[in-house]
């Protein structure tokens, strides 16, 4: 099957492939002298999200990413990518020290949601998402953020306020996984293909909803087959949209940042003015 000929539900598999490349192939693929940092300096070490300071297209950046394992011994070591309170206050710390010092932060998403165990919800985890989301919106330097696989929910959102928010080909970005809307909406998980469809969460929807910018192209059959030409072209699709940024000043930055977030969902606004003028009640949303 050719990448044209794809269903939202194969990318949602293709996203899901564990094999496709991790945050970490990226950052040591398109970096130099990638120096880890750890620790939230409140509570560990949350080995779902990775981050360090990376000199990349000849500038220093700071990284920050989800991290998902390649066998179950990796997976349960990083929680098969679903952060805790402490990885996204280790991403925080991050921003703090990439505003501190004028560093570019480059994020990548890759998780199917925010860690949703008891222990993560009584040490704070809707307040460490909600911490994030404030902190970046307002982050005075350059942000650009890609989806590499999943990125999903609050859980993707926390480290997906950005300046510019690319996604591959093949990757996914929802408010709840596929089999969760399925399950919500006609109580049946195995609908799950139909509510990927509903949902828009492709990069090519999500594109023409104009709430992501780019759409990376992946090698055929998925980024997994090529790791080295899907690394390549992230590189290429960050190296130029940085430059773009980094004539910006700050002030314009952040203006055009509170522009982009204030302007997503538009067209479902304008479409509910059009509608209510002609007397017709709009359209239910399918999730």
């Amino acid at each position: 099957m050719t990448n044209a000929m794809l269903t939202p539900w194969d990318k949602v598999q293709l996203a899901r492939h564990p094999h496709r490349p991790h945050t970490l192939d990226y950052v040591r693929g398109i970096c130099e002298d990638f120096v880890e940092l750890h620790g939230d300096r409140r509570f560990g070490d949350d080995q779902a999200i990775v981050g360090g300071l990376a000199r990349f297209d000849g500038r220093t950046v700071m990284v920050v990413g989800h991290q998902k394992g390649r066998d179950a011994r990796e997976n349960v070591k990083r929680n098969f990518g679903m952060p805790r309170p402490e990885g996204y206050r280790k991403a925080l710390r991050l921003f703090e020290h990439a505003e501190k010092f004028g560093f570019p932060v480059l994020c990548f998403i890759d998780t199917p949601a925010a860690d949703p165990g008891t222990q993560s919800e009584e040490r704070g985890q809707g307040r460490a998402i909600a911490e994030n989301l404030l902190a970046m919106a307002g982050l005075r330097v350059p942000i650009l953020a890609t989806v590499i696989g999943e990125g999903g929910s609050g859980g993707a959102l926390a480290i997906g306020v950005a300046d510019r928010l690319l996604m591959l080909e093949h990757s996914v970005y929802s408010v709840a996984a596929p089999e969760a809307s399925a399950a919500i909406l006609w109580r049946d998980a195995s609908k799950a293909p139909d509510a990927a469809k509903a949902m828009k969460i492709t990069a090519q929807d999500l594109l023409e909803l104009r709430i992501i910018d780019t759409v990376i192209p992946e090698p055929e059959g998925g980024a997994h087959t090529d790791t080295g030409a899907a690394v390549g072209a992230v590189g290429d699709a960050l190296r130029e949209q940085l430059a773009a940024l980094a004539l910006l000043s700050l002030d314009a930055l952040l203006a055009q940042r509170y522009a982009k977030y204030r302007a997503i969902g538009r067209f479902l606004e304008d479409q509910h003015h059009l509608l209510a003028a002609n007397g017709a009640a709009p359209a239910s949303l399918p999730f």
